[in-house]
């Protein structure tokens, strides 16, 4: 049984697999930086200031605080500027997924389109050529 579990390991697939998800969580830490560091200050900068991941509504009377940290140990929350936060990772995310797939896709087709070449005659076929030359020049 450990023989067969070692095989199906290593098969390219699962390895493809395990390296494709492990890519993918460190290809998601870069987007959130991007997200959490780069783009929501400057739309924070452009709408006054504004962080959107401390925007939340609370639910019930005991929630007096003004940061979401503070509210949530009060009682229960609607964090929708987390939401709306995680949100446009998600659409980061998905168009640069988009864009990757596309230009591998385009990649795919030039490739797909480029002529095969002939393959080179073997030793045989020369030989017969020279032969078949050497026949007409007699």
């Amino acid at each position: 049984m450990l023989k067969e579990f070692r095989e199906f390991a290593m098969k390219g697939n699962v390895v493809d697999l395990a390296v494709g998800v492990i890519i993918g969580a460190a290809f998601g830490a870069i987007v959130s930086s991007m997200v959490g560091d780069i783009i929501m200050p400057i739309v924070g900068a452009i709408t006054g200031g504004l962080d959107f991941s401390n925007y939340f509504t609370g639910l019930s009377k005991s929630v007096t605080a003004t940061n979401l940290a503070d509210a949530k140990k009060q009682g229960a929350v609607l964090a929708w500027g987390n939401f709306l936060t995680v949100t446009l990772n998600f659409l980061i995310v998905a168009f640069v997924l988009f864009i990757v797939i596309r230009v591998i896709n385009k990649l795919k087709r030039t490739e797909e389109a480029k002529p095969a070449e002939a393959p080179a005659p073997t030793r045989d076929q020369e030989l017969l050529t020279e032969i078949r030359d050497l026949l007409k020049s007699k």
